[in-house]
């Protein structure tokens, strides 16, 4: 018996490999940050009380919209040297695991007009992703693949990461197709105390690692507060430093007051 086995390497990995490679191209800023969101865990089990489900997943969401919104500049896709692409509205690209062929793989699904809708319904729509069930020719929850996008996976590696060049050149095909905004919580799987660093292919991508409670100052004094550790992306190719600061400034004022519960 040989000492191993072969497992069928996932179509969705072919994507993945190709979105590191461009994305490792762009001129990202990463920003390691920790959030206090002692409050605003407390509003959502209140949330959950009275008006019905409410994730924490998808308040940050809707947190992050609300920053974002105004903000523009953070999620605008940048086209040649001299134009820049703002968007009315904030389409977040959030990823949910599925089960394919026996294995765990991400899919993207794109929450439209977050900062518009509320906390129970953008609960409402990951928990039915979760739940749908999966296909093979799935490639982005909820949306109708066309052949064209299907055959993505059957072309050559230069041809797919060319056509990763051609939607990032094209903002207004990119935002219908995977939003301006990125959000992996990858790292809440683990329950590791830390960071990690995404790659991406959006604007701005947020990774969201593990909440642990923390010693922290407040108000002079010394108290035990639950503690988000977060990874943001920005790109500096359209944003510059003294905007990201201030959008990150005002980020965590929403997160720590709970915005949009």
């Amino acid at each position: 018996m040989k000492p191993y086995k072969i497992i069928k390497y996932p179509r969705t990995r072919i994507a993945t490999k190709d979105v590191c490679a461009i994305g490792l191209k762009k001129h990202h800023v990463a920003a390691i940050l920790e959030m206090d969101v002692s409050d605003a865990r407390e509003k959502i089990k209140k949330y959950r009380h009275e008006k019905g489900e409410a994730s924490f997943t998808a308040w940050l969401v809707k947190a992050i919209s609300l920053a974002i919104k105004e903000h523009q500049l953070v999620s605008a896709y940048g086209k040649g040297k001299r134009k820049t692409f703002l968007f009315d509205h904030v389409n977040v690209s959030i990823l949910v695991e599925k089960d394919l062929d026996n294995q765990k793989v991400p899919i993207p699904l794109i929450i439209e007009k977050a900062e518009e809708r509320s906390v129970e319904s953008i609960t409402r729509q990951i928990n039915d992703a979760k739940n749908s069930i999966l296909t093979d020719k799935d490639i982005v929850l909820r949306q109708r693949s066309g052949y064209a996008e299907r055959l993505y996976y059957h072309l050559p590696g230069f041809i797919r990461r060319e056509i990763w060049k051609y939607l990032l050149r094209h903002p207004t095909l990119a935002f219908r197709k995977m939003g301006n905004v990125a959000i992996t919580s990858v790292g809440m799987k683990g329950g590791v105390n830390g960071w990690f660093i995404p790659v991406s292919v959006h604007p701005v991508c947020f990774g969201i690692s593990t909440v642990a409670k923390k010693p922290v100052v407040v108000n002079d004094e010394i108290a035990i507060r639950e503690i988000l550790n977060m990874t943001i992306l920005l790109d500096h190719d359209v944003i510059d430093g003294a905007p990201m600061a201030r959008f990150i400034h005002d980020l965590s004022g929403l997160m720590e007051t709970g915005a949009g519960l």
